[in-house]
């Protein structure tokens, strides 16, 4: 079964992108080199197509009831046009996707993963009840995330209201070539900077205007670094259904006082927090990149925990990594070592994020 292609798959390849399956889609890797994306990035203004993200919209009388059943993190108290970051577990408190819901005045919007379309739009259907209207906007829309400091700019002038007037995860209904649209202050990379989701007709015309205005393209490759120093957890690395909110560290997104698929098992794992194994930043000595299943040991012999993500990132020049310890392995400054294809390499705990931009 052949992949599915984003509205802006030529223009992708007129940059000379390398593409790759991801996630059931081909998508680019990297155009000219992932150090210079990644740097663009931190020091200026770059832009990712991340139109493989699944993107749901939601009505009907019953969508926050749905959305507070499946959530994580509240519904009821989001503001209108606040967008907020949590989770759908199952019922044992294992982590489906991570997701981010848009409260709308009209009714509610979510993003999920692209390799967890599928999953997540079968249990919202699952669990929906009464009047919920369920829309899947993913093949109908492009969505490209501008991210930088210079991310104000080169959006400026392009819709009719002012978005750099928008709050960290705010978002907005808005229009484009008098087209409807949505641009939200948020991204994946640990910068400031937006999302904007337009029709797939004004896909190419939107992406033309950030290249004409010196926007650099970028590919997943400088997406996962960047993300990686953010210390953003990644679904199917640092979450998954076998490791819950709880332990990636995430509790400030799950509301345990109210009801929600997966709150008893999360209840129960956070009373044996201090039993459980942690995820942790690590620091590796020399250049050497971390990969993901990489054992973790305390010494020579013993096993202490596993690596879910590694990279040598060129804005820090380090090798760094994160990974699940165990509990008394997991204070920053504690020494470890990390199998690398039969190599021990020393690394250190180190607090997390490995990066953070100047507010």
């Amino acid at each position: 079964m052949a992949n599915l292609r984003t509205a802006l798959y030529d223009a992708h390849v007129a940059q000379h992108a390398r593409m790759v399956p991801f996630a059931g889609w081909d998508m680019p890797v990297q155009y000219a080199s992932i150090i210079e994306e990644h740097k663009a990035v931190r020091s200026a203004v770059g832009m990712f197509d991340v139109s493989h993200m699944a993107r749901f919209s939601f009505g009907g009388t019953d969508a926050a009831a749905l959305l507070e059943k499946v959530f994580t993190n509240s519904v009821a108290t989001m503001k209108e046009m606040q967008v907020r970051y949590g989770l759908v577990c199952n019922a044992d408190g294992g982590t489906l996707d991570d997701v981010i819901v848009y409260r709308w005045p009209y009714g509610y919007a979510m993003v999920a993963n692209g390799s967890n379309h599928d999953k997540i739009l079968a249990w919202l259907k699952q669990h929906a009840t009464g009047d919920v209207q369920i829309t899947d906007e993913t093949p109908s829309t492009v969505m490209l995330a501008v991210q930088g400091p210079k991310a104000i700019d080169a959006v400026a002038g392009l819709f009719p209201d002012d978005v750099s007037k928008l709050k960290y995860f705010f978002a907005l209904p808005t229009r484009y070539h008098d087209r409807g649209c949505v641009v939200s202050r948020t991204g994946y990379t640990g910068e400031d900077g937006f999302e904007i989701t337009v029709p797939n007709e004004l896909g190419v015309a939107l992406w033309d205007a950030m290249l004409a205005r010196g926007v650099k393209p970028c590919g997943l490759g400088s997406r996962d670094t960047l993300r990686l120093e953010a210390a953003m957890p990644l679904y199917g690395h640092e979450l998954t259904e076998k490791i819950d909110p709880l332990q990636a560290g995430l509790d400030w997104a799950v509301k345990l006082n109210k009801d929600f698929i997966g709150r008893d098992a999360l209840k129960s794992a956070s009373e044996a927090a201090g039993h459980r194994p942690k995820r942790v930043g690590l620091l590796l000595e020399g250049k050497r990149a971390a990969r993901q299943e990489c054992v973790l040991l305390a010494d020579e012999s013993t096993p202490v925990g596993v690596v879910t993500s590694g990279s040598f990132v060129p804005w820090l020049d380090q090798s760094i990594a994160m990974g699940y310890v165990a509990p008394r392995h997991a204070a920053p400054g504690t020494p470890l070592l990390v199998d690398i294809r039969g190599t021990h390499v020393p690394a250190a705990v180190v607090p997390l994020p490995f990066y953070s931009r100047k507010k």
